[in-house]
């Protein structure tokens, strides 16, 4: 048995859209068990001297991300639009991502997620669009929500993004096999070859 991948990903990141849409398959075909870890970005960042996402505090970053989002989904045969509020907030999905993170419907809600996001450009953090993302993945979409809602749900999710914080992850997507960290969409496939070593 191999060891898990763990999957460090945030809805509002450019690059977890490109992660979010692979990883599943490819962990499976790869025989990797998939941890999925959803955290904040935005209270890391600002722990980092940052207001925004370093795609906005660097104008030329910026600039070139959007091309290279571009290049990299049509290499993977995904849809992309840039959207027109960047970073979005992702605050309820990201909720209801940590109460999924074991569930079987985990992925396919995530992948719903990130294409209303990434694709069709829609607000997110709209309770009717995660209702939507949720509907025929679970008996009641709205008790989910409301579950996701509580306080008990919101502090734990505080909690797994200072855990995020204390493992040096810095930014979204990451990936930790036996402790070691891999950062970025492009070391996706180098981590699940990690974690096939023996």
């Amino acid at each position: 048995m191999h060891p898990p991948i763990e999957f460090w990903f945030e809805f509002g990141s450019n690059y977890s859209y490109l992660s979010v849409m692979r990883i599943e398959a490819l962990a499976r075909a790869a025989g990797v068990p998939l941890q999925w870890r959803p955290f904040l970005l935005g209270p890391i960042f600002r722990e980092l001297g940052w207001q925004s996402s370093p795609f906005v505090e660097q104008k030329e970053k910026g600039e070139y991300v959007w091309r290279d989002m571009a290049r990299r989904a049509a290499k993977y045969g995904l849809p992309f639009t840039r959207p027109s509020s960047f970073p979005r907030r992702a605050l309820l999905p990201m909720r209801v991502a940590l109460l999924g993170a074991e569930q079987a419907w985990m992925g396919e809600f995530c992948r719903r997620v990130m294409l209303r996001n990434w694709s069709h450009d829609a607000d997110i953090d709209d309770s009717g669009t995660v209702l939507a993302a949720l509907e025929g993945l679970v008996a009641d979409p709205a008790a989910i929500l409301r579950e996701a809602e509580g306080e008990d749900n919101k502090a734990v999710l505080r909690a797994q993004t200072a855990a995020a914080r204390r493992l040096g992850i810095f930014g979204a997507p990451s990936f930790i096999v036996r402790g070691e960290l891999f950062w970025g969409d492009d070391r996706l496939e180098d981590a699940l070859e990690f974690a096939q070593v023996l």
